[in-house]
C-alpha cells in the first residue's frame, strides 16, 4: 500500500472514512481547507466541528436513528466513540459538548500514525479517495464535481418538503387521483399517482391563518440567501395572498372528491416517495417553519390529523449529488469505482447518517484496494435502507433523506394485529436490523484489524 488514499473534507463523514481506512492499514491524507479557506458556518479549524445542533438524536434501538447508531457500533465507528466521550445529559438522545466532541475527533485523527492532515483547498477529484466535503463544498470544487458528473447532477439549494407515513394518512378522507386522470408514474394504482387531501373553504381559511402566523426558523448565515421561485417556502407563498396556494401547489383543478363528487376548495397533494408506497411527500410544502410548528400546522390538513412525520421540511444552502442519477450502489463515480462520495453531499441528512456513509465508504475503498468487491448492507438494516434510497429514488424528484423506518423492508411473518402496535413494530424492525447487520459484518469479515 505504497500510495496514500485521499479523503477530501475533515467533517464527520471524512473523519470517519479516514479512520476506517487507517485502521485497515492504509496511509491516508485528509485534505481540509479550513483555516486556509473558511466557510460561512464553521467557527474553528478543528476536524469534526458541529455547525448546527449538538445532538446526534436518539440512542433508543426502537428509534430509526438509534438503530442506525447500533449498526454503526457493530462496525467500530470513530464518531460515535467520540460522541460517547463528550456526552452530556440529554435523556435518550446522544447529546454532546460540541467543543469536547470536535476536540476528541481532532486529536484522535491527528494522533493516528497512518493519517496525515493537509490544510488546503482541493479542486480535483481524487482517483483513489473519498469526497466528503459536505453541504458547504467550495465553489471551485463544486464546479469540478458538476463538470465531471454533468450539469444536472449537483444541487446547490435544498428545498425539502415533509414526508409522512402512508399508514398514518386517513384513507376515509384522502383519495387517490390524478388531475383529469392524466398523471401516472411507475407503481401507481389505476386511481392515479397522487393522494389528495381536500379542503372546504373554511378549512382552507383556517389553515392559511395558522400557516402565515406560525413560528419560522431563523437561518444560519450560510442559509441566508434569496429564495428562488422554484423553492419558495409554502408560508411565504401564503403571505403573498390568501388565494396564492389555491392557484399554486394546492390548486384543486382536475380533481373531484369521491365522497360527494364535487371539486374541493383546495387540495394538498402527496406523492409517493418510495417504491413500496410507505412514504408520501407533501408536494410543494417546502418550509422554514420550526419542527413543532410543522407538526401542528400540517396536521390541520384534512386526512393528516394523525400524521406520522418521517421527515420534516426545510430550506437551506446545500450542495449534494443526485446520487441515483450519478453514483454507483456503493456511492462511487460510475466509471471510477475508487472515487467514492460520503456524507451530506451524497444526499443524506443528519450527523449520524453522514457519519454512517463515511464509515461504509472507508470500508469499501479498503476492500477495493485489496482486490475485493464493495459491499452494501441488506435493506432490512437502516444503513442498507439508506443506501437503497440513494440508489433507487426517482432522480427527477430526488431530495436528501434522513434515517426513518419507512425506508426499511416490511416485516414478514408477523401477525397484522402485532403490526398495529407501532412500538412493537419498531422494536421488531430494530431487532431484525441489528441481527442482519451483525450477520452481514461477520459474513464479509468487516471488523477493522486494529481498532483503537
Amino acid at each position: 500500500m505504497s500510495k496514500p488514499v485521499h479523503v477530501v473534507g475533515g467533517g464527520l463523514a471524512g473523519s470517519e472514512a479516514a479512520w476506517q481506512l487507517a485502521e485497515r492499514g492504509h496511509e491516508v491524507v485528509i485534505h481540509e481547507m479550513r483555516p486556509v479557506r473558511g466557510t460561512a458556518a464553521h467557527r474553528t479549524a478543528k476536524l469534526g466541528e458541529l455547525v448546527c445542533s449538538n445532538t446526534f438524536k436518539s440512542t433508543e434501538p426502537s428509534n430509526a436513528h438509534g438503530l442506525l447508531k447500533a449498526e454503526m457500533r457493530t462496525l467500530g465507528s470513530l464518531i460515535l466513540a467520540c460522541a460517547d466521550e463528550a456526552r452530556v445529559p440529554g435523556g435518550s438522545a446522544l447529546t454532546v459538548d460540541r467543543e469536547i466532541f470536535s476536540q476528541g475527533v481532532h486529536d484522535r485523527i491527528h494522533a493516528h500514525p497512518r493519517i496525515t492532515v493537509s490544510r488546503e483547498e482541493v479542486t480535483e477529484l481524487p482517483e483513489v479517495g473519498i469526497v466528503a466535503t459536505g453541504p458547504l463544498t467550495s465553489d471551485a470544487f463544486a464546479e469540478r464535481i458538476r463538470t465531471r458528473l454533468g450539469v444536472e447532477s449537483l444541487a446547490f439549494y435544498d428545498a425539502i418538503a415533509p414526508v409522512v407515513s402512508f399508514e398514518s394518512i386517513d384513507q376515509d378522507i384522502a383519495f387517490r387521483q390524478s388531475r383529469w386522470g392524466k398523471e401516472t408514474m411507475e407503481g401507481a394504482s389505476e386511481e392515479g399517482a397522487y393522494l389528495n387531501c381536500p379542503f372546504t373553504r373554511d378549512e382552507y381559511e383556517a389553515f392559511i391563518d395558522a400557516l402565515t402566523t406560525a413560528d419560522q426558523f431563523t437561518a444560519h448565515e450560510f442559509d441566508a440567501v434569496p429564495y428562488f421561485e422554484g423553492c419558495m417556502p409554502v408560508e411565504e407563498m401564503a403571505r403573498r395572498g390568501r388565494e396564492s396556494l389555491r392557484f399554486g401547489p394546492m390548486k384543486p383543478i382536475g380533481l373531484r372528491d369521491p365522497r360527494n363528487d364535487t371539486k374541493p376548495w383546495a387540495v394538498a397533494q402527496l406523492r409517493m416517495e418510495d417504491r413500496a408506497g410507505r412514504m408520501w411527500n407533501l408536494v410543494g410544502f417546502q418550509t422554514r417553519l420550526r419542527i413543532p410548528e410543522q407538526a401542528r400546522v400540517f396536521r390541520m390538513i384534512p386526512g393528516l390529523a394523525d400524521a406520522e412525520f418521517l421527515r420534516f421540511g426545510s430550506i437551506h444552502r446545500n450542495s449534494y449529488v443526485n446520487a441515483p442519477a450519478a453514483l454507483s450502489p456503493h456511492l462511487s463515480l460510475r466509471d471510477a469505482a475508487t472515487t467514492l462520495f460520503a456524507g451530506q453531499i451524497t444526499g443524506v441528512e443528519g450527523y449520524t447518517e453522514s457519519s454512517a456513509t463515511g464509515l461504509l465508504a472507508g470500508i469499501n475503498l479498503s476492500r477495493l484496494l485489496r482486490g475485493e468487491e464493495p459491499v452494501v448492507p441488506p435493506p432490512t438494516t437502516m444503513m442498507g435502507a439508506l443506501y437503497r434510497y440513494l440508489r433507487e429514488a426517482d432522480p427527477k424528484h430526488f431530495q436528501p433523506m434522513n434515517a426513518n423506518f419507512g425506508l426499511l423492508d416490511d416485516l414478514e411473518g408477523v401477525p397484522a394485529k402485532v403490526l398495529k402496535d407501532k412500538t412493537k413494530k419498531r422494536e421488531l424492525f430494530a431487532e431484525r436490523g441489528l441481527a442482519h447487520m451483525t450477520a452481514w459484518r461477520d459474513e464479509h469479515a468487516l471488523a477493522a484489524e486494529t481498532l483503537a
